[in-house]
């Protein structure tokens, strides 16, 4: 097939603008979207990366909460968004890997999304209430196959990462726990303290206050390696649950259709912000490690994660409880 000189022509001029683009960008400010309310671990994630990328590309980055159905409704506002690179979000393990296979969500986040970068991971902890006669991971579990259906483990609420953690602890011990679901963590923190629910896996950071003062005993963390904020704390690895992982994450990703040299431009300023000593400090409080990767292989991690949890809400029949 023969191509033309003027569509020869039109295509190189095409890539040579979408290069240049590339190259100027950004020329103005950044919205950056958080499908979360202010003061939880994903908008605290985005503020510190926003600030950096701030500095770094002499334009400002506004952070745009957009809060609701567990980052969802942020994440659909991203995919709407026009795509030329500056209206961008930081999003959840949740809204790009667990609701799209559980509800029917407005879209597809391996179509209607472009994965830019994998920005964090947090472990969740799994902690107990000190009411509960179980200082450690064998002895929950022998504990819940002694009273089958009578402990009971909290969520942030249906199909949350807390919930099928919980579901994903269930089917790895083979043990009859029920399932209490929330309106996010922090009634879940207030009825765990209060001895009303036994159990729940939750974000490192926001445990950790509780854990030291001595409010919750830690009984393992959902991660391949202990966390360097709670070392004494040990794996669902090392404790011979391997396949017991539940990490939440959260990723940078743009509307599809952001041209491939303004995705990687995104990248670059998104890995070098990652890469900041003074970043990193700031994060590692929060029990986030920081990863920082290619387009190409968050979006493959994006689609495994999808498949993984797909498998657990099948296994465990789970579904978006009212």
């Amino acid at each position: 097939m023969k191509i033309s000189r003027a569509l020869l022509t039109g295509l190189v001029l095409l890539l040579s603008a979408a290069s240049a683009g590339a190259e100027d960008f950004p020329a103005r400010q950044i919205r950056l979207i958080v499908p979360f309310p202010p003061g939880g671990p994903n908008d605290i994630i985005a503020r510190v990366i926003g600030q950096r990328m701030s500095e770094i590309t002499n334009q400002p980055v506004i952070i745009d909460n957009r809060g609701g159905q567990g980052g969802v409704l942020g994440t659909e506002a991203l995919a709407k968004a026009t795509p030329d690179g500056y209206t961008i979000a930081i999003s959840s393990a949740g809204a790009l890997a667990i609701s799209p296979t559980m509800e029917r969500v407005a879209y597809d986040p391996l179509k209607d999304l472009q994965a830019v970068t994998l920005v964090a991971k947090v472990p969740e902890m799994l902690v107990v209430a000190t009411d509960v006669p179980a200082k450690n991971m064998a002895e929950l579990v022998a504990l819940a196959k002694a009273q089958p259906g009578k402990l009971n483990f909290a969520s942030s609420g249906p199909g949350s990462l807390p919930h099928l953690a919980g579901e994903l602890l269930k089917l790895t011990a083979k043990i009859d726990i029920v399932h209490v679901p929330y309106r996010g963590a922090a009634p879940v923190m207030n009825d765990l303290l209060g001895q009303q629910v036994q159990m729940v896996f939750l974000d490192l950071p926001i445990l950790l206050p509780q854990i030291r003062s001595g409010g919750l005993r830690a009984i393992a963390i959902g991660a391949p390696e202990r966390a360097p904020t709670a070392m004494e704390v040990p794996t669902t690895t090392e404790l011979g649950m391997p396949e017991l992982q539940a990490e939440n994450w959260y990723g940078m990703v743009a509307p599809a259709g952001t041209p491939a040299p303004i995705v990687e431009r995104l990248n670059q300023i998104a890995t070098e912000a990652m890469r900041d000593p003074a970043v990193k400090e700031k994060l590692a409080i929060q029990g986030a490690t920081l990863v920082g990767d290619s387009p190409a292989h968050f979006h493959a991690f994006i689609e495994s994660e999808i498949a993984r949890w797909a498998k657990v809400i099948k296994d465990a029949g789970v579904t978006t409880e009212k």
